[in-house]
């Protein structure tokens, strides 16, 4: 492991008296309002996320459904190819990250992947369409029309375009508007990504109320035309400030000099590698490294957590088709589930940003974002937690009244005659751990990052997502072989009503409870980095000598981490 000065060795969850946030409080300049030409750019960048992110739930949250229906998968491969391009999704935005970083920047970048997004948007809905309604049949009464296997693989391709897109935009759009307002202090910056994340919310809420229903109970091909419309609107509004925009120019290879830093250094003596020390590297950029090597625990550790988010995609909403859809007279899509995970999102996120978050501060008793992500954590556990509560009671319910008859978009279930809206606990508990671990994990990243690493750094957390739902993939297969595929034994058979999924619920659970034990441990001997006065680098000497600009970029300290004073201009990112 890497050494440090011994004035490091505080572990950073203490928070320190009011009178120390406060000295540091009046070291720093008041925070400015935005202005009009910020409050535009920023009011692009979020509207584009907000159609950016329609788009891809729109995507998503019928995968399984189209795959069982019009692509005539099993449920349990439905639910693999969900996880698969979930995950996928989440790991290219590394390369996104770097690219952005090194390469192209972060608006080429984000402009370019939309174009890619595009394509395979394109892609989705000539899948889905029913061509026999336009070229009819031929004279032996053969329909003109794309067999199964063509359109498994219009789909597939269109999942592949639309995961590069989506991912290259994901590493790079929220540092790029942070970067707008990083200038008005860090309570901007915080307030900023707490907007960010309520816009992707709002527009998750449209995909799942409104979009999910048409694919189900009209059609998948008017259901697919519209993230494609959604995704050019996106595209239109962030062309559209173009010049207003503040961009950082791309440098060269991070990673390979990241590297070089850490063989230098041996993986432990970094001062080896600092150009003060005799090393070729600059100390700033040394200890940027030392930053970015800090945080991988960290990350490492919000891997599981991302395992059961995957759960809404996957097991809830095959728990959902096996429940009574009916509100009413109408059948609602099994996705509107999500709508309560995005409800309590848009509700929570506003109440802690300006009301819960002050109100702590003015008693010097803020959470750092390692608490409120352990926070997360606990009410992830809790979800699953009751998922397999419910389905204890839903598999009962049939032994005492039977089976109904459920048909949704062709598809016939044996569901329970308990109402879909059981689920709501689970899925809002899993909201509500979303505004602490996943907001709180975003800001993170992006505080502990130097600039010249940031699109890296927000990729790596993205990825942890990514690997999340790989995880996910991997433990439903584990315990497949574990517990076999047949019931009454089996925890995740083809068919849920006659296994013991409910099992499978609480083994969640309970790795989750372990993995925030470990978590509070490392997050207790984390030291954060101190964002310092504002100095120019000479880390473009060693990415690239003969780009004139320097990279602008806090100087990297560690010290203790006090969370949010009553003065917003004191607050730790």
């Amino acid at each position: 492991m890497t050494s440090f000065d011994p004035d490091e060795s505080e572990p950073l969850l203490k928070r320190t008296g009011r009178e120390g946030a406060n000295m540091e409080a009046e070291k720093k300049p008041a925070s400015r309002p935005m202005s009009r030409q910020q409050l535009v750019v920023v009011g692009c960048i979020l509207m584009c996320e907000l159609c950016e992110r329609l788009t891809y739930y729109s995507v998503t949250a019928n995968v399984v459904l189209f795959c069982t229906n019009t692509l005539k998968l099993e449920s349990t491969t439905a639910a693999t190819v969900s996880l698969v391009f979930s995950g996928t999704v989440f790991i290219i935005p590394v390369i996104g990250g770097y690219i952005a970083d090194t390469l192209a920047g972060k608006y080429n970048t984000i402009l370019g992947s939309g174009l890619i997004y595009v394509l395979g948007l394109f892609l989705l809905p000539t899948s889905a369409f029913d061509y026999t309604d336009f070229f009819g049949t031929d004279d032996d009464g053969v329909p003109f029309d794309l067999s199964t296997s063509m359109r498994r693989v219009y789909y597939f391709m269109g999942l592949v375009f639309v995961a590069i897109g989506t991912g290259g935009i994901k590493a790079n759009v929220g540092p790029f508007g942070a970067q707008q307002v990083e200038d008005l202090g860090p309570e901007a910056v915080q307030s900023f990504f707490n907007w960010f994340y309520w816009f992707i919310n709002a527009g998750s809420f449209i995909a799942f109320l409104g979009v999910a229903y048409i694919q189900q109970n009209v059609s998948f091909s008017l259901g697919y035309l519209i993230p494609f419309i959604s995704m050019i609107v996106a595209l239109v509004i962030f062309v559209a400030v173009k010049s207003k925009y503040k961009q950082t120019p791309p440098g060269g290879s991070i990673i390979v000099d990241s590297l070089g830093v850490c063989c230098d250094a041996g993986c432990r003596k970094f001062d080896n590698a600092r150009k003060s020390n005799g090393g070729k590297y600059p100390d700033d950029f040394v200890t940027g490294v030392i930053a970015v090597l800090r945080v991988i625990p960290v990350f490492l550790l919000i891997i599981l957590y991302w395992a059961i988010y995957s759960q809404m995609q996957s097991t809830f909403f095959l728990q959902g088709e096996r429940m009574d859809a009916k509100l009413g007279s109408v059948i609602m899509p099994i996705a509107v589930l999500n709508v309560f995970n995005t409800i309590i999102i848009l509700i929570l996120i506003p109440i802690m940003d300006k009301v819960v978050y002050p109100f702590l501060a003015k008693y010097n008793r803020s959470p750092t974002h390692l608490q409120r992500i352990g926070l997360g954590f606990v009410l992830s556990a809790l979800s699953v937690l009751v998922a397999g509560i419910l389905e204890i009671y839903r598999k009962k319910d049939i032994e005492e009244n039977g089976v109904i008859e459920q048909k949704l978009s062709g598809d016939t279930f044996n569901a329970s005659s308990i109402s879909i809206f059981a689920q709501v606990p689970q899925f809002a508990l899993v909201g509500a751990s979303e505004v602490f671990a996943s907001v709180s994990g975003l800001e993170f990243a992006y505080s502990q990052a130097p600039s010249f690493m940031q699109g890296l750094v927000m990729g790596l957390f993205l990825m942890t997502s990514g690997i999340g739902n790989y995880v996910s993939e991997a433990i439903l297969e584990i315990v497949k072989e574990a517990t076999g595929a047949d019931p009454p034994d089996a925890w995740f058979p083809e068919e849920m009503n006659d296994g013991k999924t409910e099992n499978l619920f609480f083994m969640l659970a309970a790795l989750m409870a372990v993995n925030t034990l470990v978590f509070v441990v490392v997050a207790y001997f984390y030291k954060y980095k101190a964002p310092e006065e504002t100095q120019y680098l000479e880390v473009e000497k060693v990415i690239d000598p003969d780009k004139p600009p320097p990279y602008e970029q806090t100087k990297g300290g560690f010290h203790e981490n006090p969370g949010y004073s009553e003065h917003p201009e004191s607050t730790r990112l």
